[in-house]
């Protein structure tokens, strides 16, 4: 399998769906750790910073399974 298909591959389905999960749970906790005191006083978020932690939990689970797909399939 090809990079570009497998990266269409786990941008898709089952590899979607469980990327977006791990995106909201990890997100969610790692927001919470990172800006628990500024929701606690209802001081306003870092934007920026909240999509990034969102993203990160995303872009590991998508490498993964990007990474897993190439392997599996060159061997």
């Amino acid at each position: 399998m090809t990079r570009f298909t497998a990266l269409r591959t786990a941008l898709s389905g089952p590899y979607l769906v469980r990327a977006a999960l791990a995106m909201v749970i990890v997100g969610t906790v790692l927001n919470l750790i990172n800006q628990g005191d500024a929701l606690y006083r209802g001081a306003p978020l870092d934007i920026a910073k909240l999509a990034l932690t969102y993203a990160a939990p995303f872009c590991v689970t998508t490498y993964g399974a990007w990474s897993a797909l190439v392997t599996t399939r060159s061997m």
